[in-house]
């Protein structure tokens, strides 16, 4: 199903990117992104070290490091965007912390599990759809990407999952600044369609880990990482989600090699908790 819709922010300071943006990595698969006068928050996850969150099921898995930034030391924020809903993606910090008016881009089946949680302004995109957030002269398109987190058959069990491909324009009709983040997702064939759609990509966050619930991957490896750059061939990558959970079972040493090996060390930048990435502008080739 194809849907477009639209979000108006207040102006702010939209609209005057000689300023460059910036994307902190929070932990786990949680930014922050300012470009273009947007400011975006990511996959919010904000428990502590020792701390559960819930995976379904009866599953919890454990923290194993802290946030970079607590929640309530977050800029205002213009819109979240949430790849599934999963414990260590949405946990109960942001539930009981984030304004419930807030708007949120996610699947419609998260948006329907955050409406039974009382959050009233959620954007369900199926894949391919997508949104747009204007803020004064400049636009930010988000489109929900494939994924899938599992192989075929353990995947019925797990959320639904999307990637997200976020288009920032400055001044209205003009694209300088395309960012995929993956979400939690293997490589899957559907995949091969975004570098069709989208063949300049300037930055991919990849969410790596090696994730295993059950004894089953479902999150990629590093091995995994290194054919997603291949396929989709973005300008720069920065991977995140690969430590801050028990569930991890794939080190980012293991990117690391991987990227080493395949020649790609020159795309990619590694982000500690609390760095940040600038994003100059224009970062278009």
């Amino acid at each position: 199903m194809s849907q477009t819709s639209m979000i108006v922010l207040p102006q702010g300071s939209a609209g005057a990117p000689p300023e460059p943006g910036s994307v902190l990595f929070i932990g786990n698969a949680t930014v922050l992104i300012r470009y273009a006068g947007f400011v975006i928050l990511t996959d919010p996850t904000f428990v502590h070290m020792h701390e559960q969150v819930p995976l379904g099921y009866g599953l919890h898995a454990t923290r194993l490091t802290n946030p970079a930034v607590e929640i309530s030391r977050l800029p205002q924020l213009d819109v979240v965007l949430l790849s599934h809903f999963h414990g260590d993606h949405f946990d109960q910090v942001a539930e009981r912390e984030l304004d419930r008016s807030l708007p949120i881009v996610t699947t419609p089946e998260s948006a329907e599990r955050l409406g039974e949680r009382g959050f009233t302004n959620t954007y369900p995109l199926d894949t391919w759809s997508n949104v747009t957030i204007a803020k004064g002269g400049a636009r930010l398109r988000i489109t929900a990407m494939p994924g899938r987190h599992g192989p075929p058959l353990a995947d019925l069990v797990l959320p639904d999952v999307m990637g997200s491909l976020l288009e920032f324009e400055p001044a209205a009709g003009s694209v300088d600044h395309r960012m995929y983040i993956t979400g939690d997702t293997l490589v899957i064939d559907d995949l091969q369609a975004i570098p069709r759609r989208y063949p300049e990509i300037d930055l991919a966050l990849l969410h790596l880990g090696g994730t295993r619930v059950m004894g089953i991957m479902v999150t990629m490896d590093g091995e995994q990482g290194v054919r997603l750059l291949r396929m989709v061939q973005p300008a720069r990558a920065i991977p995140i989600h690969y430590n801050d959970y028990d569930v991890f079972t794939s080190p980012l040493s293991e990117f690391q090699q991987a990227v080493e090996g395949a020649g790609l060390s020159d795309r990619v930048t590694y982000l500690r908790h609390g760095d940040s990435f600038t994003i100059e502008a224009p970062s278009r080739r």
